[in-house]
């Protein structure tokens, strides 16, 4: 999911720290909102992080740390504990693969069946500018289209209509006319997204591990080559980082705080 907004008007001062830095001094950015936003080698030091809410997509890439302490482990540790067949994503052969595929089968129908058993609209309603749970199915079919019918299987036209793109994909230079400009039914959405998980089903059952090691151009970088196993782990990634926050919001509407 992906969420707009931002935070003006901050307390304190600011200004340039070594080599054009900027630098915050008894500044308050309480309530603050970053989205989208570049934090990579920020310095916080003397801060107070009660009840701040930090969410990285990218966190298992590097490091983090807090009072001294890479927490990069212990994250991904909990989050594969919360969420079983997570930690099967990474899998390195054809076998593997499937068994992480199941997993992420299994768990999105589980969602599913939760979103049914909820109010009407549920799945229409954005929690603080982020996508729906709609949208959010939505998305997965654009990312399957991207990283299994666009890289893997080098179908010309790969997209469905209904895929809803990421919120760069306009101001990175490309072209929205594939994707419709009307909102579909739940019901639409709920069909094309049953296709495609079917679609990455039926791959992976005829995969076997010397078709792991093919190349293939990157859909957002053709000059920069990926193996298939490394595509197919794109998309096992967007699968279980969209679950956690879907149901993050799931959570937050049926507490009634949204």
């Amino acid at each position: 999911m992906t969420g707009t907004g931002g935070a003006d008007g901050m307390d304190g001062t600011d200004g340039a720290g070594e080599a054009g830095r900027r630098e915050f001094v008894d500044a308050d950015l309480s309530g603050a909102r970053f989205v989208r936003s570049s934090l990579a080698g920020a310095v916080l030091r003397g801060v107070d992080v009660d009840g701040a809410d930090l969410d990285a997509p990218w966190l298992p890439e590097g490091r983090f740390l807090v009072n001294g302490v890479d927490v990069v482990p212990y994250v991904e540790a909990e989050l594969d504990r919360r969420f079983p067949g997570r930690a099967l994503r990474r899998a390195t052969d054809a076998d593997g693969l499937r068994a992480a595929w199941a997993a992420v089968e299994a768990t999105w129908a589980a969602t599913l069946e939760r979103v049914a058993a909820m109010p009407a609209g549920t799945v229409d309603v954005s929690v603080a500018g982020e996508w729906t749970f709609a949208q959010t199915l939505r998305h997965l079919v654009m990312a399957t289209d991207t990283w299994l019918r666009r890289a893997v299987q080098e179908v010309p036209e790969p997209y469905h209509p209904i895929g809803q793109p990421n919120t760069e994909y306009a101001t990175d230079g490309y072209d929205l006319a594939v994707f419709s400009a009307s909102v579909p039914t739940y019901a639409e959405v709920l069909a094309v997204r049953a296709e495609r998980v079917a679609m990455v089903h039926e791959h992976l059952a005829s995969l076997t591990d010397a078709d792991l090691v093919g190349v293939r151009r990157n859909p957002w970088g053709p000059e920069h080559p990926e193996t298939v196993l490394s595509c197919l782990h794109t998309v096992l990634e967007e699968e279980w980082e969209h679950h956690r926050y879907a149901v993050r919001d799931l959570d937050t509407i049926a507490a009634g705080r949204a």
